[in-house]
């Protein structure tokens, strides 16, 4: 099966990083109205209740699938799932995960990688000392 592939979720793709910060700063700035903009869009309210839909200003419709706080957020994005969660790893750090899976196939997965990766590259730019 090739690297992305999996049974359950079909292609999926991945992207991680370790922050100096608590896990309590990393996810407070991920739900702010500008973290949200970095990962959803501009102008995107996140939805807090199961259920709850939003739209992104491409025309992208969503619905809210699970909300733990300081946690995870997993929700729809089109026809694909996202899931965004902060994790303590070690003393005052924190790993932030963007995981994205149901893509169409493995040219939708390469682009979400790239876009994965300038989002995580521009919340460690925003996080920076």
């Amino acid at each position: 099966m090739p690297t992305g592939l999996t049974r359950d979720a079909g292609w999926e793709i991945g992207v991680s990083r370790t922050f100096p910060l608590p896990p309590s700063a990393v996810w407070d700035f991920v739900v702010s109205p500008e973290g949200v903009a970095l990962w959803l869009g501009p102008g995107v309210v996140l939805p807090t209740e199961k259920g709850e839909t939003y739209e992104t200003a491409d025309g992208v419709t969503g619905e809210l699938r699970g909300y733990r706080p300081g946690d995870r957020v997993r929700l729809t994005y089109g026809p694909t799932t996202v899931q965004v969660a902060v994790s303590a790893t070690g003393e005052g750090r924190a790993v932030l995960r963007f995981h994205q899976e149901r893509m169409a196939d493995e040219a939708e997965r390469e682009r979400q990688r790239a876009h994965w990766r300038a989002v995580m590259a521009e919340v460690a730019r925003t996080l920076a000392p």
